[in-house]
């Protein structure tokens, strides 16, 4: 791996140290993933487990699924001792649109519990290329729509439920709010896009530029895209709920938080979405980190950069949910 020239010190001492998970998927093909989401799994079962805050408690649901499809499981995150009827996040995980586990976003999701005193709902969606478009999207929007449904048995607010994601989950956090605009669905409060995955085209100058990248590169997304929508990738027969970066209309939008990093793929897509966000007349705050990779703030938590990069999203949720 040959170091961006630019970035963050704080970063860059974990990626010399050889500090991150080496994710190399340049030469795979869709055939490969399955083989290799499995490796995964069985390398993160040998981990030692999260252990759980005492004061958030966790429980898991299966709830009905898209049409004809299979049900679809939630985790639901609580603070042990509510105040009251409390605001949510629907949240949807990361990994590329091929990989990712609910579980994986405990200390994550935990934390914005403690935090904020509001509950999460984190969604398991069917991956690619298994079940591709539109498959995890229309996942992720069923699980919104039984959470608006179930909101009292919760205890949540239907009128304060943001939806939020990482990666992959941004972009299909952003894909769930436009289905949830054109269908007339939930209402959604707010969005929080962390470095989103938007645009199957890869045709910006961060997609061209970062061959070799931390984490993510532009080989990785290709084949991300291709599990996902097969040869109609980067073609014209794209839904704008599988690549929001094509939806020619973004008003009528919940208010949005978007941030990514200075170096990586998605920065320039998500730079443009947020732009886009605000010229639509949607309520936008983006961030661009300086010097930081994809999924940074995960990969190096002690990093002051990160540390600011969680402390924003923070207070962006607070303001969305509670004023």
């Amino acid at each position: 791996m040959t170091l961006h020239r630019n970035i963050d010190p704080g970063l860059a001492v974990a990626v010399r140290e050889g500090a991150l998970p080496a994710l190399d998927l340049g030469g795979m093909s869709v055939e490969d993933l399955p083989g290799l989401r499995r490796q995964m799994s069985e390398a993160i079962a040998m981990m030692e487990p999260f252990p759980r805050d005492e004061r958030v408690t966790i429980e898991e649901r299966t709830v009905p699924g898209p049409d004809g499809a299979p049900d679809v499981r939630l985790r639901i995150y609580r603070p042990a001792s509510p105040a009251g009827t409390t605001p949510a996040l629907y949240w949807i995980h990361g990994g590329g649109m091929i990989f990712g586990q609910i579980e994986m976003e405990d200390p994550r999701l935990s934390h914005y519990v403690v935090e904020l005193g509001c509950a999460v709902v984190s969604v398991d969606y069917r991956l690619a290329p298994e079940h591709p478009d539109p498959a995890p999207v229309e996942d992720c929007y069923a699980g919104l729509v039984w959470v608006a449904k179930n909101a009292a048995e919760l205890g949540v607010d239907p009128a304060r439920v943001a939806v939020g994601g990482i990666s992959a989950g941004g972009g299909l956090a952003a894909g769930t709010a436009l289905l949830a605009r054109d269908r007339g669905g939930p209402a959604v409060a707010f969005q929080l896009l962390i470095c989103p995955m938007l645009d199957d085209r890869n045709t910006t100058p961060s997609s061209l530029e970062f061959t070799d990248a931390v984490v993510w590169n532009r080989a990785a997304n290709l084949l991300g895209w291709k599990a996902l929508l097969g040869d109609r990738a980067g073609g014209e027969d794209v839904s704008v709920y599988a690549a929001p970066a094509r939806a020619a209309d973004l008003s009528g939008l919940p208010s949005a938080y978007v941030d990514v990093g200075e170096l990586e793929v998605f920065r320039d897509e998500c730079a443009g979405y947020a732009l886009r966000l605000a010229q639509a007349g949607v309520s936008t705050e983006f961030h661009l980190y300086p010097g930081a990779f994809h999924g940074f703030d995960g990969m190096v938590p002690a990093a002051e950069i990160s540390r600011r990069a969680v402390a924003e999203r923070l207070v962006a949720l607070r303001r969305a949910l509670f004023t």
